[in-house]
């Protein structure tokens, strides 16, 4: 880290122990992540406020490289356990954490992008035996199964409804699974 942690107490007195406590889960992160560049730590002792009474807070900001913030600044739930340091101070660097790690693996390029699930209109449907068939944006025909079909359900569905789907490999050629419907009719 390129600056020394500031350590802020709030409503209590500056306790050695819990300023150690705090150091040595900075230097976790550090040790895990390595991308920080400054770090605060507010804790707020317990007050009598009605929102939040009798429990620690511990809000936790973190610079990094790229102008990149970590910020963990919510008050805790109405839960009890946040009476004890320990427990807020954990749960406070447990979120520090998840949210580091989710910016260096922006920083890094490692940022998962989820396809979008591909359309189809429904093309066919064989209501007695359960099945029918989808034209996909290239205009392949691929099968579905009425077990496939999510609410409102296979029995609601109708020819020119459009609809997402996952497509797998089937015995006899491409086959949609998870078909959702996702607009009354396709334009004409």
């Amino acid at each position: 880290m390129e600056t020394t942690p500031q350590i802020d107490f709030q409503g209590m007195e500056p306790s050695p122990v819990y300023r150690q406590q705090i150091l040595e889960h900075i230097q976790r992160l550090e040790d895990k992540f390595g991308r920080m560049t400054a770090c605060r730590v507010v804790v707020e002792a317990p007050s009598g406020r009605h929102r939040t009474g009798g429990l620690y807070e511990v809000h936790i900001y973190l610079a990094l490289p790229d102008e990149r913030e970590v910020a963990v600044d919510r008050t805790p739930h109405l839960d009890e356990r946040f009476q004890r340091f320990e427990f807020a101070l954990n749960d406070a660097f447990s979120r520090a954490g998840r949210q580091l790690q989710d910016q260096v693996g922006q920083m890094r390029g490692k940022v998962k992008h989820h396809e979008e699930a591909p359309t189809g209109v429904v093309k066919r449907l064989m209501r007695e035996d359960g099945y029918g068939f989808l034209e996909s944006v290239d205009g392949r025909e691929i099968y579905f199964h009425r077990n496939s079909v999510r609410e409102p359900g296979y029995d609601h569905l109708e020819l020119g409804v459009r609809v997402n789907f996952v497509e797998e490999e089937g015995a006899q050629g491409p086959q949609a699974s998870r078909v959702m419907p996702i607009a009354e009719k396709a334009p004409e």
